[in-house]
């Protein structure tokens, strides 16, 4: 390879560590018993965005949604669901809100992951279409690599999840095993110590009482 493809490649390279981002914002949040948090995010009109939550820890894992436009309509309500996606284009400019209600539950707090984005992401490289080099191959491989690095961060999050919801899975089930083995031992010693004294009765003599008689 010369200079001046290697010099390319390191540029291709340079590209894909550089490629923007979605705007948007990804956050897990605690999300208490009788409670609401709401997000706000800006968009303008036409601008395309997307909302993936997943509930990871408490109760039934299962929460309410609701988004709402910059006039007050609701573009999007479910309720008590454990994880959903949506997708919408804006039609009025402004600030687009999105809450998360845990207001049906008493007593379980929940663990909320979501992924809001905002617009289609940029090309890596916006020129690479309207040029035609001895690179075009290296340049499809470049982009061939990112979509496939941009597979296995979706990936990496989906089975984040999974095991953070597993973990807390099997610590509530160890919580209940240990406080069920605790219960059992207290029951077996009261258990055993009202048999023990229960035949310490049966073997006890019992003397009679002597009455003095007067004549």
């Amino acid at each position: 390879m010369g200079r001046a493809a290697l010099r390319s490649a390191l540029l291709l390279l340079l590209f894909l560590l550089r490629a923007e981002r979605l705007q948007g914002s990804e956050l897990t949040f605690e999300l208490p018993d009788n409670a609401k948090q709401c997000f706000h995010e800006e968009v303008e009109q036409g601008v395309k965005f997307s909302l993936d939550y997943q509930v990871i820890t408490g109760g039934h894992y299962d929460v309410d949604c609701y988004v709402e436009d910059p006039v007050g309509n609701i573009i999007y309500k479910e309720t008590k669901k454990q994880y959903d996606s949506f997708t919408y284009q804006a039609e009025v400019k402004g600030v687009y809100q999105f809450c998360f209600s845990n207001e049906f539950s008493t007593f379980s707090h929940k663990t909320v992951y979501f992924d809001f984005q905002v617009g289609d992401e940029p090309p890596i490289l916006p020129d690479m279409g309207n040029k035609v080099t001895a690179l075009t191959q290296m340049e499809s491989a470049c982009v061939t690599i990112h979509e496939a690095l941009k597979t296995v961060i979706d990936s990496q999050t989906h089975y984040r999840l999974r095991e953070a919801q597993d973990r807390a899975r099997a610590e509530d089930l160890n919580s209940r095993v240990s406080y069920w083995s605790v219960g059992e031992t207290i029951a077996l010693f009261v258990v055993s110590f009202s048999q023990v004294l229960l035949l310490k009765s049966f073997f006890t003599e019992k003397r009679p009482v002597n009455r003095a008689i007067r004549s």
